[in-house]
């Protein structure tokens, strides 16, 4: 059986993960260059001031990275480190994560992702994020310490 392309195997990944289900995330956009991943801001996603809770905007980040690393890589990846700066409240009622590779090597790309916060034609950067990600050589994450 031929090898799916790393777009249709990325769909697949972002497909399969139950939280990505869970807030209601939507991958709506990945080709070789770049990730968008969007949530609309429900209730539940916000903190006790009313905006995204920083779990989400983090999600949001970490998800684009690895998506838009991975893809570079033509690989199945994984996160290694990421940094996050939160800029400004994520109101919504659309967050976007716009995440591109910047570093590509054999085994690593380092990618930065803008997250905004949509709403209509306005679009406020609520935070900065960048990030490592690593290719899987077996294609599953092993348990352990990895050497």
């Amino acid at each position: 059986m031929p090898q799916p392309d790393i777009i249709d195997l990325a769909k697949s990944i972002f497909g399969g993960q139950p939280f990505s289900r869970h807030i209601g995330a939507d991958l709506v956009e990945i080709t070789q260059t770049r990730a968008v991943i969007e949530v609309e801001l429900r209730d539940e996603l916000r903190q006790q001031h009313g905006y995204a809770h920083g779990g989400v905007l983090s999600y949001l980040a970490d998800n684009a990275i690895t998506f838009a690393g991975g893809v570079a890589l033509l690989s199945d990846a994984l996160t290694s480190e990421f940094k996050i700066n939160y800029l400004r409240p994520g109101t919504g009622p659309l967050l976007r994560a716009v995440a591109e590779p910047v570093s590509i090597s054999g085994r690593q790309a380092v990618c930065q992702c803008r997250i905004l916060s949509v709403d209509g034609e306005e679009e406020v950067l609520a935070a900065l994020a960048q990030g490592t990600v690593v290719r899987l050589s077996s294609g599953k994450a092993k348990s352990g310490p990895q050497t």
